[in-house]
């Protein structure tokens, strides 16, 4: 037994070696950040002369549920919450549809330069930041130079500034976010797509199968797992957004912020206009509670209909 836990021992001890910077990265910046969900409950002051932790947890009285009570009781909170949704539902739908079928497309490229290149043109947005990205918007809608104010002027018609537009940005923001981001997905898909046994192909040439057929009967079934995990974990942001999309894209534009803001551009206005560390925090508890709770939820549900479905 002794001889067994040895050789136990010698083989992992390598690989337990390799581990401990991610273990430590996680509990560095995942675990060890969870105490700071105290501030939810408390009326956060900084002490001067006194680290945060002294201040948080002896230099702060209690507030109970007063933060959440303020969250909700928010006249703005409501609206907040609902482009939340509507965008992360849009933003869930799209953003499936769209990246399987230009993997499935992609996979039907028969020129191998074609689709390494397709690839890289796909990807490319995916790497850029997004104050890079709220520059190339504002190149096309800037009222002053942008390209299709510069386009309606040479053709006669009165130019739009866009910033003051509210009803124009429920699309841009959907087109921007798509085409950031369906590059990589797009990838994971087509990844998957490679790894169908050909022989499902061959069976179905013999069937006669034509291209529908052969998407609908062999693609689609092969890419059901990972599109499930996909659409699981998205849930679980259900309530979260991307904030340089609604902040650095929008330029922060009030004019437009009754269909722009979302939960995380207006607790990050709460908390450096108004220093509401409370507000914040009991904001940033209830996405993540509540996300955790969806994702659960949903992955119940997944094994249910398919036993060897879900995440966990």
């Amino acid at each position: 037994m002794k001889n067994k836990r040895n050789r136990f021992g010698e083989k992992n001890t390598a690989l337990t070696v390799l581990s401990l910077p991610t273990l430590l990265w996680y509990a560095l910046f995942c675990y060890l950040p969870l105490f700071g969900i105290v501030m939810a409950f408390k009326r956060y002051r900084l002490i001067p002369g006194k680290s945060f932790v002294y201040s948080l947890f002896f230099g702060s009285e209690w507030a109970g549920l007063n933060n959440f009570r303020f969250l909700f009781l928010n006249p703005q909170m409501w609206q907040v919450i609902r482009n939340t949704l509507l965008y992360n539902i849009v933003f869930l739908i799209l953003g499936t549809v769209i990246p399987v079928g230009l993997a499935i497309i992609l996979s039907y490229i028969g020129s191998a330069r074609i689709r390494s290149a397709v690839q890289v043109i796909m990807l490319l947005p995916y790497f850029l930041s997004w104050v890079i990205v709220s520059y190339f918007v504002y190149a096309f809608l800037s009222a002053d130079k942008g390209l299709i104010n510069t386009i309606l002027r040479s053709a006669g018609a009165e130019a739009v500034n866009f910033y003051m537009e509210p009803e124009v940005w429920p699309f841009i923001l959907v087109v921007v976010e798509l085409w950031k981001s369906s590059g990589y997905s797009m990838l994971l898909y087509y990844a998957n797509i490679m790894g169908i046994d050909p022989q499902l192909y061959d069976l179905a040439a013999v069937d006669g199968a034509g291209v529908r057929q052969v998407i609908r009967h062999v693609i689609l079934p092969s890419l059901k797992n990972v599109i499930t995990v996909l659409v699981i974990l998205n849930l679980g942001h259900i309530l979260s957004s991307d904030f340089g999309l609604f902040y650095q894209v929008t330029r922060n534009s009030g004019s437009i912020q009754q269909v722009t803001q979302t939960i995380d551009v207006f607790v990050f206005k709460a908390l450096t206009e108004q220093s509401n560390y409370g507000f914040s925090a009991a904001a940033g508890l209830m996405q993540n509670g509540i996300g955790c709770i969806i994702l659960l939820i949903a992955d119940r549900l997944i094994k249910r209909i398919d036993p060897g479905g879900g995440v966990t």
